[in-house]
């Protein structure tokens, strides 16, 4: 249940963000789509691409992370039909965004709980 929950939420942020970014999201049943990928993708290649970059994530601070994430979102994009975001610079903007929206509807869904 707890996985469906956050799903709905991420699918949630992932219009959200679309809509205030302007990225292409077709319709719902997308955003569900890319919101599972997106959160496979983060489970497993995230993971292996921070093991392989943390000489310079740590040269650069943990900036390094924001790359990967936008790195991320572009390969979503590619393994998703109707979900498109214009380069890199726009993948970034996604996912910074992404990341303060989703954390602003978690933060509500916690304080609802209690």
């Amino acid at each position: 249940m707890n996985f469906i929950i956050r799903t709905l939420i991420s699918t949630l942020a992932i219009l959200i963000t679309a809509y205030l970014l302007g990225v292409q999201v077709d319709n719902i049943v997308t955003g569900v789509i890319v919101a599972v990928v997106l959160s496979f993708l983060n489970s497993f290649l995230k993971p292996l691409m921070v093991l392989l970059s943390l000489p310079i994530t740590v040269y650069t601070l943990g900036l390094f992370l924001l790359v990967i994430n936008s790195v991320i979102i572009l390969l979503t994009a590619r393994l998703v039909t109707g979900f498109h975001v214009n380069g890199f610079w726009s993948a970034m903007g996604f996912s910074i965004v992404l990341s303060l929206v989703n954390s602003v509807l978690e933060g509500i869904r916690k304080r609802d709980e209690r």
